[in-house]
């Protein structure tokens, strides 16, 4: 993938004639940050020669370049997804690509279900840790040694730097976060109650079908990562619903604001 992903990078440097420090990846129904970006150039992701195109509703399809918080970024408004049939290697181009680009951080979102008996819906969890439960993992195949080790250490998937000053933002604007572990599974079914007992005895607190290939691929290639989730939905026993992609995205939406200042804030904090 390394030729595909280098011509991509230097189309956007000859496009954009930009240099970004930070890479950010926004989930379903969390395209708002985008918003907050002095824009300079709005690509459409069809409009990138061997670039994947988003098929998920809520995620918009377009790479935002501009300024955040004193800083050159470029965002993802929308991700590419396992169970959309793309494959590891695909979804976790764009990361790649941001790498070649030039980022020193990457900021992800995503939406997910909890399933900590404590959580209630619209709940925000910075992502402290994460379990892998795809059938797969990005890096497996032969490895570019000039892109990062054979052996990637995975002791710290979350920078506990960026952790540390997100909960300061958080407690002053008094915006209530948990921590937590996310488990990644593919999807695109949502899980059975035995499925979110499980994932609850492993040791995980929200359950999502995202966030975890992104990030083993930057701290792959030496990335600090920081995460965040919007609980949409709630795996508990007896608080188990039927849950629709349309009321993820609404969940998202409403908690999206409280998201955003706190990631505006710890970009501009840099």
């Amino acid at each position: 993938m390394l030729p595909r992903i280098q011509r991509i990078a230097d189309h956007l440097k000859r496009s954009t004639g930009l240099t970004p420090d930070t890479g950010i990846i926004l989930g379903t129904g969390l395209s708002g940050l985008g918003r907050e970006i002095a824009v300079s150039h709005a690509i459409p992701y069809a409009e990138v020669p061997d670039f994947p195109v988003s098929t998920v509703q809520g995620h918009p399809g377009r790479l935002l370049f501009g300024e955040l918080g004193g800083h050159t970024v470029v965002a993802m408004q929308g991700r590419f997804h396992f169970y959309e049939g793309w494959s590891m290697a695909e979804v976790v181009l764009p990361v790649r690509v941001m790498k070649l680009l030039g980022i020193q951080r990457l900021l992800v979102s995503n939406a997910c279900g909890g399933v900590d008996p404590g959580m209630e819906i619209g709940d925000l969890m910075i992502l402290n840790d994460h379990i892998n439960l795809f059938p797969t993992n990005p890096l497996i195949g032969p490895n570019q040694d000039d892109i990062g080790p054979r052996f990637p250490d995975m002791s710290e998937p979350y920078d506990h730097r960026l952790i540390d000053k997100a909960l300061s933002i958080a407690r002053e604007h008094g915006i209530p976060v948990r921590t937590g572990t996310y488990v990644g599974l593919s999807g695109p079914t949502l899980e059975t109650p035995a499925e979110y007992h499980y994932i609850r005895a492993i040791g995980g607190d929200a359950v999502g079908m995202s966030t975890v290939p992104e990030v083993i691929a930057a701290r792959h290639m030496g990335i600090p990562c920081f995460a965040m989730s919007v609980i949409t939905d709630i795996g508990v026993k007896g608080r188990i619903v039927k849950t629709t992609h349309e009321m993820v995205q609404r969940v998202a939406e409403q908690a999206e604001p409280r998201l955003t200042l706190i990631m505006k804030e710890l970009i501009a904090s840099q």
